[in-house]
Parts: C-alpha cells; structure tokens; sequence
C-alpha cells in the first residue's frame, strides 16, 4: 500500500499542479456545487478551495489520509466555509454516513488499488445523502515511458467502460464526456461523469 504521508513529507508528489482541476474550475463557472460536499484525497486542497470560493454557502469537506498534506491545506487562505478531516474514505466516522450532497471525485479513484474500485463505489454511495451525486474527472490513461501500466503503482488508468460498469449498480449515470480542458499534458487524457445515487 502506498504510504502517502512519506510522499508529502519528502516532497516526492508529482500530481500536485498548484491549482485546482480545470475541468472543475470550468464546470463551477456554470453550475456552483451546494449543500454539504465531500473530497476524498483532497491533498493540499486547491479543489476544495476552488468548490468553496465558487460556493459560498457550500460546506466542502477535504478528506485525506496524510497528515501533512492537510498541514499544508490549512496554511492557505480560507476561500469559504470549507474544513479539513484527517480519515479514510474506506472507514469515515457514523457522523458522516449518508451526510454529503455530493462527492468530488479528482485524485482517489486513480489513487487507490484497482481492486479497492468496488469498495469505492460504495464507500463513496455510503457517503451520500439518499438523493446525493458524484462529480469527477478521471484519469483514463496516465502511463508514459517513465511510468508504465505493468509497474502496478498510482496512478491507475482505467476506461470509460469499466467506469460505467463499476458505478452503474449503485449510480445512475447523468452525463459522461470528455473534458474541454486539463492540465498540461493531461489533454484528452481524462474523462468526467456526473451521477446520481440510486435510492436503495
């Protein structure tokens, strides 16, 4: 398992662009998130910053697993009414059980093991109010000649089918498209999905 504090703490994090997603940015422009939002592996939070400068009212959530990333988080600026938890999205607290509104997903899913996806399709509908939505941008294909599919390390790729495949039990997918926009190098690279939870 990969030890995401040591990354912080050696400064050894490549996936960190200073800046919120610019999907996610581009998609606040039109249609601000509202209520109560969870972002897990939200690292040192541009995109929960982002969430709540565009969402005044919004109470956003950043959930990591890495203490300094959140030691980090909390030294910039408040952009809103967001707030930091120290937690696994695989074991949150009964208080957060059924408490978000949405669910943006960025960094996690590609994150995490590709055998945990199923445990995250439900650790994230756990999460969510009985009508709550997911929101992300996924990152289809982030191998290159340094990193390489067969190394078995974050980040994973995956593809639209399997996304559709793994959520579709327990969400009804809204949209799914291809992004306008990425970050350097991630151009036509990535996908985003809006979902709904299905009631049980």
């Amino acid at each position: 398992m990969t030890d995401w504090e040591k990354h912080y703490v050696d400064g050894m994090t490549p996936w960190e662009k200073g800046g919120a997603a610019p999907a996610l940015v581009q998609a606040l422009e039109k249609s601000p998130l509202t209520g109560r939002i969870l972002v897990p592996g939200c690292g040192l939070g541009h995109d929960v910053r982002a969430i709540a400068a565009a969402s005044p009212d919004a109470k956003i959530v950043g959930l990591d697993v890495a203490p300094s990333a959140l030691e980090q988080a909390e030294t910039f600026p408040k952009a809103g009414k967001e707030s930091y938890f120290l937690g696994d999205l695989f074991n949150l607290p009964s208080e957060m059980i059924g408490s978000f509104d949405w669910v943006w997903e960025h960094t996690c899913f590609c994150a995490i093991d590709p055998s945990m996806r199923d445990d995250y399709v439900v650790a994230v509908g756990d999460s969510l109010s009985e009508k709550g939505q997911l929101f992300g941008v996924f990152f289809l294909n982030p191998y290159d000649e340094e990193h390489r599919e067969e190394d078995h390390r974050p980040p994973f790729g995956t593809t639209v089918d399997e996304l559709e495949r793994r959520f579709a039990p327990t969400f009804e997918i809204l949209r799914s498209w291809e992004p306008d926009v990425a970050y350097p190098g991630r151009e036509g690279l990535e996908w985003m999905m809006s979902m709904r939870k299905i009631p049980k």
